[in-house]
């Protein structure tokens, strides 16, 4: 799952990029307003995280950015301001949640997963497509009530395109979502095949259905 942080206070987004990371979480990061109007224009996130006091705009601004691109990307406000007023407004303009600081860790990444259920699985704790059941905050997949074995990689594979179902989905776009910035880096796009076909695999193994189908020329679709 992929999380984007716009925070301007270095030392809090540290503790949040590593506290979300060693929980499963993809993250990057906005320090200041112009970066994450950037970051919102070109990715798409799962859930993103928004200050409202950034040195160069509003925060309310980039969740109005976010709506009118009308992306299905849950949004949680996380500011100093406590007042009700600004809690409502912060809602009003779109956000999905709003924490204040300080908080715990523990309570921001379950409002994570519950915004993140909420807005991709109607708010269900998991997920049936087919003969798979999907636990997304136990990172477990079933097929016909066995477990299988996959790899981080290839669980948020496969819930990127159980989110997108029935979607033609590029190879560029399944890369840069799974491996974030780090796409930037990578020569080809070779590895998204072999991610797949190695995910293929395991679901074969007791799902006779094919799932994941190729469009070629283009990328990928899930459907069932």
């Amino acid at each position: 799952m992929k999380v984007l942080i716009i925070e301007d206070e270095a030392d809090l987004l540290s503790t949040m990029d590593v506290y979300l990371k060693a929980g499963g979480f993809l993250c990057e990061h906005a320090f200041t307003f112009a970066e994450a109007v950037l970051k919102i224009s070109f990715y798409d996130y799962d859930c993103i995280l928004v200050d409202l006091n950034l040195p160069d705009g509003n925060g309310l601004d980039i969740i109005r950015k976010i709506r009118e691109k009308k992306k299905s990307t849950g949004v949680i406000i996380v500011s100093a301001m406590a007042d009700l007023e600004t809690r409502v407004k912060g809602l009003e303009t779109g956000a999905d949640d709003y924490i204040v600081k300080p908080f715990h860790l523990a309570e921001l990444s379950a409002r994570i997963k519950s915004v993140i259920r909420r807005v991709n699985f109607d708010g269900s704790n998991s997920i049936t497509v087919g003969e798979l059941r999907i636990f997304p905050d136990e990172v477990k997949v079933f097929a016909k009530e066995e477990l299988l074995d996959l790899t981080k990689t290839e669980f948020d594979l496969l819930l990127f395109l159980i989110s997108n179902q029935n979607r033609v989905i590029a190879k560029e776009t399944i890369a840069e979502h799974i491996w974030g910035d780090y796409i930037d880096m990578a020569d080809s796009f070779d590895f998204v095949y072999n991610h797949i076909k190695n995910l293929r695999r395991k679901i074969k193994t007791h799902v006779e259905d094919e799932y994941i189908k190729t469009v070629y020329g283009i990328g990928y679709k899930f459907s069932v």
